[in-house]
């Protein structure tokens, strides 16, 4: 008789994490921790001054591979969103943004150079449309391959670069987005150097036969312990990073989540690939013109957080915006939000107020991060 949840699926790592005394809960299809018997608050800060060790092998891995050379599936590639793949060179990894045709983010997802093909993250909500979108509009240029035989690991802290290191020396020199491949005890490991908290670390694509080895030769040293989804929502929210479906979806546009930072120049208006891609046309327009609304950084008064769907209005009532993303800042000490708001009320220091169990709340418009990161350029 099976104790799984029906309709889940199951980490590699999964018994692993029982035996941590991780609760297991629902989440993008999949059974995950969201925290150990730590808890929340100290598996964030203990992340932030040594080193967290997090699961997220549910995120889909997805392989490119040219049909007819790397620049054609360059070009075809960014048909689909407004980033500088050409660009990009071997050994490197860049932020992506797959749009529609409506210029609003079908997924957000990280993609890599390995020389002769493209290796691609993409979340775990996202993965089987992704792939269905990826061979419809890449056929002809690519071979997409999903890769099922492989978990996914992030090591993300201060203590990241010398645990790591102490396991496969070539991670030291690596610098923020660097990707490479490397042995430990003859499985292939594809590490990049990038994250999800804001801080320096690492994220490591491990064969499933070989990745609770590797986990446990990790969580042996004394700087490492495991974190869960909790933490990971707290870290990456001081990091000001979105989460797909909360602070970006289908309707909103890269510019007005801003994401701008993204869009390198070539792609933008008057580079040299300007334009060409789904949803150019708002894109462009809002780089050019400016959106009618900001994601921005909120600070609460007091100590009651501000959840998503809370709704924000001015002093006076007009309606404004809302909260996407909220919660408490272990890091910070207080309370910490994201959300929309139209351009006009999105300076920093703007206050407004937001509508928490029927009261009015005063809350101001802050600049993002909450936390600066540390990544290592």
């Amino acid at each position: 008789m099976s104790d799984e949840t029906p309709g889940l699926r199951r980490l590699p790592l999964h018994d692993l994490h029982v035996r941590l005394g991780g609760r297991m809960v629902p989440f993008a299809g999949w059974e995950m921790p969201v925290q150990y018997p730590a808890g929340v608050m100290k598996e964030h800060l203990h992340t932030r001054t040594a080193a967290g060790l997090f699961d997220v092998s549910h995120m889909g891995q997805l392989l490119l591979r040219p049909r007819g050379g790397m620049a054609a599936l360059g070009a075809a590639f960014e048909r689909l969103m407004p980033v500088d793949v050409l660009g990009l060179a071997e050994g490197r990894q860049r932020y992506g943004i797959l749009t529609n045709e409506t210029g609003g983010i079908r997924d957000d997802l990280m993609f890599a150079n390995r020389g002769d093909h493209l290796y691609v993250v993409v979340n775990a909500a996202c993965v089987a449309e992704d792939t269905a979108h990826l061979r419809a509009a890449l056929g002809d240029a690519a071979e997409v391959v999903t890769v099922d035989d492989r978990g996914l690991l992030a090591l993300q802290g201060p203590a990241a670069e010398a645990v790591l290191a102490s396991l496969v020396p070539a991670a030291a020199a690596m610098r923020f987005m660097d990707v490479i491949a490397a042995d430990w005890q003859g499985a292939e490991l594809w590490i990049s150097r990038s994250g999800y908290t804001g801080e320096d670390g690492f994220e490591i694509s491990v064969p499933v036969e070989a990745i609770a080895a590797f986990a446990e030769a990790l969580l042996a040293r004394e700087e490492v312990a495991p974190i869960g989804l909790g933490a990971r929502d707290s870290l990456r929210l001081e990091a000001g990073l979105c989460l797909y479906g909360h602070d970006i979806d289908t309707t909103t546009s890269p510019v007005e989540a801003g994401l701008a930072w993204a869009i390198q120049k070539a792609r933008r208006p008057g580079g040299t690939r300007a334009g060409g891609f789904a949803g150019d046309q708002r894109i462009l327009g809002d780089l050019e013109a400016g959106p009618e609304r900001l994601r921005v950084g909120l600070s609460p008064s007091g100590r009651a957080p501000m959840r998503e769907g809370t709704e924000l209005f001015t002093p006076d009532g007009t309606p404004v915006g809302r909260v996407t993303s909220g919660g408490f800042g272990p890091s910070v000490e207080a309370p910490i939000a994201m959300g929309y708001v139209a351009t006009s009320h999105a300076a920093p220091g703007t206050g407004l107020v937001g509508e928490v169990r029927g009261k009015r709340l005063p809350v101001t418009v802050v600049d993002l991060p909450f936390r600066p990161s540390t990544y290592k350029r």
